[in-house]
């Protein structure tokens, strides 16, 4: 998603290789086993996302307006976590904001969650992790 600012971003570091901690991370996201092309997904009962896998991305697109992307690349002491969270509505694209209440707090909870995620792989594969 070149071009576009995402409305909430978070970062981290893990220190294990960058096809460990993507494999770690499709494991996680992808539970099913599937790792590569274009796909839906139920993500709750009644509504269903699409996801994309392209080499070390992960992006699920669902609803009208929400896009989010993990990746994975490489970074001096391991990998480099980084989960981007983009408004993608093609219509009515000024309602989103007002639909998820200005997005108060929506960052803050991005990166809380990112936060408990990256210590839950640290863990997984036994390694430090460290958030930026």
């Amino acid at each position: 998603m070149t071009g576009r600012k995402p409305i909430a971003e978070a970062a981290g570091i893990v220190e294990a290789p960058v096809a460990v901690v993507f494999e770690d991370l499709a494991g996680a996201l992808l539970p099913d086993g599937r790792r590569t092309g274009r796909f839906t997904v139920e993500d709750f009962p009644g509504h269903t996302s699409t996801v994309e896998v392209t080499g070390h991305t992960i992006s699920f697109q669902g609803g009208w307006w929400y896009r989010g992307e993990w990746s994975v690349e490489p970074h001096p002491r391991g990998a480099l976590l980084v989960h981007r969270v983009f408004n993608v509505a093609q219509r009515m694209r000024w309602g989103v904001p007002l639909a998820n209440r200005l997005f108060i707090g929506f960052a803050d909870r991005t990166r809380q969650g990112f936060a408990e995620s990256l210590v839950q792989a640290g863990q997984r594969l036994g390694c430090a992790t460290h958030p930026i």
